[in-house]
């Protein structure tokens, strides 16, 4: 019999796919997403000097519901706003191996929306 893989093993092996391409510098950084059951998570991350430049989250900005596509919107444009404010215009998108569909998706527009390019 063959031992299936959890979700979240494969979920990690097409984030390390994904990875081998994308990668953030200090002038086009990355913005990467990270979504659980509950709530969603957002950073810039510039990978030349491994440091968090701008972070957003769901439990940061206490949404009661951060696990639905309302949340991440919020999510999105809470980070691009505080991008802009911080100097960054362009980034590289990383769904971080989730499809790019619901939640990641609408928070990658809300935050095109608010100023930032990808």
């Amino acid at each position: 019999m063959i031992k299936k893989e959890s979700t979240n093993v494969a979920r990690q092996r097409r984030h390390a796919r994904v990875r081998k391409n994308v990668f953030g510098t200090n002038e086009c950084p990355r913005l990467n997403v990270f979504r659980s059951n509950s709530q969603i998570f957002a950073q810039i991350i510039d990978d030349e000097k491994g440091t968090t430049l701008v972070s957003s989250s769901s439990v940061e900005l206490k949404i009661k519901n951060g696990g639905n596509a309302e949340g991440a919107k919020l999510v999105g444009a809470d980070i691009a706003k505080k991008a802009v404010k911080a100097g960054i215009k362009s980034v590289v998108f990383d769904r971080g191996g989730y499809q790019y569909h619901g939640r990641v998706a609408a928070l990658a527009e809300a935050a095109r929306e608010n100023g930032l390019e990808f």
